[in-house]
């Protein structure tokens, strides 16, 4: 992997100057019913950038191609604009047939009032611009919160049974743009247009003592052995719960499962519909395009479970562990 962006501005700027750097890309999640599905989902599987933005996650670096100063696709892929409310993305795919193919690629569900052109029958290249119209739709930026972990780390530089917190934990910021459709005032549909990690959350440190009282000549040292082990990560959700278990029942350790809250909070956030604007990345692993996770399970674009799952398989094939990804993302902020 590569950097998403760099200096990553908020999605609210965009609409203003750099919509046309946005690029989307993603998998084939659903298929039209015909030439006009009625849903009120409207997703775009791209992922989250982190604290430390990349630009492209989870993806064969020996296979990325730079198209357009934009990496992060894979070779053979092919590129096709669509517009919406005068907004560009830029789907990817590699099976692009006519329009339909190219929002089935995108994820992208027409609704009742939508109007489209080229029709869905047209055949597209990659000069095609594809333009739906949604009546009363508007793109709207909202702020939300990560939670932080609690990350316990022994060190015999205190007295055993004794803790002292190391570093405060902050909550991070996940910040989400959605297309949200209005009448009368009042809110008729929001979808995730894209979100990614505005700022990651700082792990609460806590040192748990080990050591004697008589242990203070061996203070420094063992209080720098503990900052730099990963510790005992404590769950902060049903998600990571999960997580933990699913890990520790299949022969990983408590390191490992550290290393894996770290990465996934600096990549999504722990949101399963985590869509990078500009890189198309997608999902807890920001795997791009986010169909690679198919791999897992079918249900990959909507199940934490299988969005872990082939994270874990990826990081040990790639990485050879958890921890071997792990401490790539610390040297390269991304992995």
């Amino acid at each position: 992997m590569a950097k998403h962006r760099k200096n990553t501005p908020t999605l609210a700027s965009l609409s203003k100057r750099q919509w046309t750097r946005i690029i989307s890309v993603v998998g084939a999640v659903g298929l039209l019913a015909g030439a006009g599905v009625v849903s009120h989902n409207f997703y775009q599987n791209s992922a989250s950038p982190q604290m430390t933005a990349t630009s492209f996650s989870a993806t064969d670096a020996s296979k990325q191609v730079s198209r357009g100063g934009q990496r992060g696709a894979v070779d053979g892929t092919s590129y096709v604009t669509v517009k919406i409310n005068g907004k560009s993305r830029t789907v990817l795919g590699t099976k692009f047939t006519d329009v339909k193919s190219v929002l089935d690629a995108g994820d992208i569900v027409l609704e009742p009032e939508d109007t489209i052109s080229p029709s869905l029958t047209t055949k597209v290249t990659e000069s095609t611009v594809i333009t739906i119209e949604r009546a009363g739709a508007t793109l709207e930026t909202t702020d939300s919160d990560i939670a932080f972990n609690v990350v316990k780390k022994e060190t015999d530089a205190l007295p055993k049974g004794t803790e002292k917190v190391q570093q405060e934990g902050k909550k991070g910021v996940m910040e989400a743009t959605n297309l949200v459709t209005r009448a009368g005032g009042k809110v008729v549909s929001s979808t995730t247009f894209a979100s990614y990690v505005k700022t990651a959350p700082t792990d609460q440190i806590v040192l748990v003592g080990t050591g004697s009282t008589s242990s203070s000549s061996s203070s420094s040292a063992s209080a720098s052995s503990a900052a730099s082990s990963l510790g005992t990560t404590v769950p902060a959700s049903e998600m990571q719960s999960w997580a933990h278990d699913y890990l520790i029942s299949n022969g990983y350790t408590e390191a490992d499962f550290t290393a894996a809250v770290y990465i996934i909070n600096h990549e999504s956030g722990w949101r399963v519909d985590a869509t990078n604007a500009s890189s198309g990345a997608y999902g807890l692993p920001q795997a791009l395009p986010g169909s690679k996770m198919a791999s897992a399970g079918a249900d990959w674009a909507t199940n934490y479970q299988t969005q872990f799952k082939w994270f874990v398989g990826y990081c040990n094939q790639r990485y050879g562990s958890l921890q071997g990804a792990y401490s790539y993302w610390l040297a390269n902020h991304c992995y």
